[in-house]
């Protein structure tokens, strides 16, 4: 019975030890499944549209915005290409023993990208939608008159960005996609009178608030970083999410051209 006893005991140990190197292997290996970042470079920005707001620099920006916000998300890693001339820089100061060995940049050792983000604007169109109303009321008796009025209006703007990531091993478009919006200006404007016997005074107010250009496309790039996080790296339900506005977007598209 003490050797049965010993055995059985033996045998819990084993399960338990078995349970325990099962459930480290299992977290490591999540571990290395969680930090299987795809690798990946965004070059300047290409336009195709002739917009007032861009300018020489417009397409770096972009790029470097793109850069940012798929950092932000944590599931990339973004290698640098834009600003290369920086990183050689720093490794010609240690070819030419103007830093320490021990700490100087090494040449061939730059990490290389899986994939290339190619961002391009295709359409930004002022003034694509507009809609305005007002109102004006008023009432004079015995001598006395107060009015008064106001207006609002809206203007909405179109932008639309398309993304391609090619796999720089194949040359393959691995994924796509077309990101549309619209951007609204609101302008209101309010007008109010009094007079009493001759003597009357009014006040005018208005308020206007624009949507940046800026801050329209920096919209645009996160929803561009958010989609790529889901289809790159989160590769979970997400993706169906996506499917849908992608879906969704396309039959909005259409609708405006009525076909033959």
């Amino acid at each position: 019975m003490k050797f049965l006893s010993q055995t059985v005991c033996v045998g819990v140990q084993s399960i338990a030890a078995l349970a325990i190197l099962s459930s480290s292997v299992g977290i490591a290996s999540g571990e290395a499944f969680a930090q299987a970042k795809p690798r990946i470079s965004v070059p300047s920005f290409k336009n195709e549209t002739n917009w007032w707001w861009w300018k020489s620099n417009t397409a770096t920006e972009l790029g470097d915005a793109l850069s940012n916000e798929l950092s932000a998300t944590g599931n990339f890693k973004v290698v640098e290409r834009q600003k290369l001339s920086a990183v050689l820089s720093e490794q010609e100061l240690t070819e030419l023993g103007l830093t320490k060995k021990t700490t100087g940049a090494k040449k061939g050792e730059l990490t290389g990208a899986q994939y290339v983000v190619l961002g391009k604007v295709t359409a930004f169109e002022e003034n694509v939608a507009n809609k305005s109303s007002g109102r004006r009321s008023g009432f004079n008796i015995f001598g006395i008159g107060i009015g008064g009025g106001g207006e609002k209006k809206e203007q909405e703007a179109y932008i639309a960005i398309d993304l391609r990531v090619v796999d720089t091993t194949t040359g393959e478009v691995a994924y796509s996609r077309t990101i549309e919006g619209r951007a609204t200006d609101k302008s209101e404007s309010k007008q109010n009178s009094f007079s009493l016997l001759g003597y009357s005074n009014s006040s005018n107010e208005s308020e206007e608030k624009k949507a940046p250009v800026g801050k329209a496309l920096r919209a645009a790039l996160i929803e561009a970083s958010e989609y790529l996080s889901c289809v790159m790296y989160k590769k979970d339900a997400c993706i169906s999410t996506y499917e849908a506005k992608d879906t969704k977007r396309r039959e909005g598209t259409q609708d405006v051209l009525k076909l033959d």
